[in-house]
């Protein structure tokens, strides 16, 4: 266990010291995007997926896109999804897929009509290659990896492995963030999204791999510190996360990372007996207690503009007329292009187009769900029922899943206000599918006469 301890809290170094390096010279970013499929193709072909590694690389991959993106590092929006579907069907290569994934094949079918008709749009200006795959990468990254992970058998603890592999890179942005800047009180003037406090890139996307750090780290600090060093350890890196987070002033992903851990707490709570709950009563107390004083903190640091960022005002005390920073029109005029377009919907990728002439907008959508609707009508919807329903049935019979729930509200709150720009609430996703158990069944022994 000494060991173990050792070797996280060596990794957790090693990706501070990754964060420094990238900071002192930017160009090592491209060298590191380069490296992390180069290793993670070796250490796949020689265990022969034996202990599903594709599931850690991908993890990893996920974890470290926004900070490639943010530092230069990604050769192209769509390099790590690319790479994720590579190790996904890698990983079918070695292992194969359930039979039952036939139901996420459905889903891609049903991607097809819209593809047809944005191939035959009259807007001659747009660049259908590009706007398919902008606009289907993420379910295509999504669907693969769920083909590969629906009911695919998992230890708890292996499933812990792939989490913290998620979860490191965010330790690398965290300190990258912190490098970029560290004095939060300076760049404090509003109560818009700050990109100086999101490493200069975009702070809906550095607020959603945050909050899932949150999340990460909150687990291995509730269930997984084992002495009073990693209670510390563990505990002052969901403070640091949950700190930079919210000063990204991007709700999205402190709420997601908040609502995953609550959802958490509660199922550890309901699946206790008598003893386990007075000890989730306590942690319960404890994680209340740590988010008053994280906030007060914050509060404190941003003059309490925070918290009308969080009741929806200005920095002048005035209520904002909309809450979702514009988002709200995107999402009416998808609705109305779904109307007009019940069956095929209007096409793939064309919904910026649309409501170019519409509403005199160009922009793209920030909202996963509206868009399905908008842009591959009645297939959309379709498609959208396969996707909500079928972790839910599958928990069902898989309550040693402790993550699914978490998981699964993570990709529907993040594809609610940052659609799949990254490739994490596709990986995550597919996360819920496993099928988790606790311990290794014990094998059935012959009795002897």
């Amino acid at each position: 266990m000494k060991n173990i301890s050792l070797t996280y809290i060596y990794l957790l170094i090693i990706h501070a010291l990754i964060a420094l390096a990238i900071f002192l010279v930017p160009f090592l970013s491209k060298i590191y995007a380069l490296l992390i499929p180069a290793i993670g193709f070796y250490v796949v072909y020689i265990t022969k997926n034996k202990n599903h590694e594709v599931l850690l690389v991908a993890a990893y991959m996920v974890g470290v896109e926004v900070f490639l993106r943010m530092t230069g590092g990604n050769f192209n929006n769509e390099y790590i999804k690319l790479n994720v579907v590579f190790f996904m069907l890698l990983g079918m290569v070695y292992k194969g897929f359930s039979m039952n994934s036939f139901i996420y094949w459905i889903f891609l079918i049903f991607l097809i009509p819209g593809i047809l008709v944005t191939s035959m749009t009259d807007f001659y200006s747009v660049d259908i290659r590009k706007a398919i795959v902008f606009n289907l990468s993420g379910p295509f990254c999504l669907a693969l990896c769920a083909i590969y992970t629906l009911n695919r058998k998992i230890l708890f603890s292996d499933l812990q492995h792939i989490v913290i592999a998620m979860g490191l890179p965010i330790i690398t942005t965290t300190v990258y963030l912190v490098l970029y800047n560290p004095s939060v009180k300076d760049v404090i003037t509003g109560t818009q999204s700050n990109f100086e406090t999101s490493g200069g890139f975009g702070p809906n996307q550095v607020s959603t791999v945050l909050g899932l750090g949150m999340f990460v780290f909150f687990t291995q600090f509730i269930i997984f510190s084992k002495s009073k060093l990693m209670w510390f350890v563990n505990g002052s890196i969901v403070a640091l996360i949950s700190f930079r987070g919210i000063v990204t002033f991007s709700r999205g992903g402190v709420i997601t990372g908040v609502f995953m851990i609550v959802i958490l707490l509660l199922l550890l709570y309901l699946y206790s007996d008598a003893k386990g709950k007075a000890k989730s009563r306590m942690v319960i107390i404890l994680s209340v207690f740590m988010g008053l004083g994280i906030w007060g903190y914050t509060s404190l640091k941003t003059s309490g503009l925070i918290d009308k960022r969080y009741a929806n005002q200005d920095a002048a005390g005035r209520t904002k007329k909309d809450r979702l920073g514009g988002r709200e029109k995107v999402m009416n005029n998808e609705i109305n292009l779904f109307l007009e377009n019940p069956i095929l919907g209007a096409g793939a990728g064309l919904g910026k187009q649309f409501r170019k002439e519409m509403i005199g907008q160009e922009v793209a959508s920030h909202n996963e769900i509206t868009r399905m609707l908008s842009e591959h009508g009645l297939f959309g919807i379709f498609g959208l029922l396969i996707l909500f329903a079928t972790p839910l049935v599958l928990f069902i019979n898989n309550r040693q899943h402790l993550y699914c729930l978490s998981f699964y509200f993570f990709w529907l709150l993040t594809i609610n206000h940052a659609a799949m720009r990254t490739a994490a609430p596709a990986f995550v996703y597919a996360l819920c599918l496993l099928s988790v158990q606790l311990k290794k069944p014990e094998k059935a022994v012959n009795s002897v006469n």
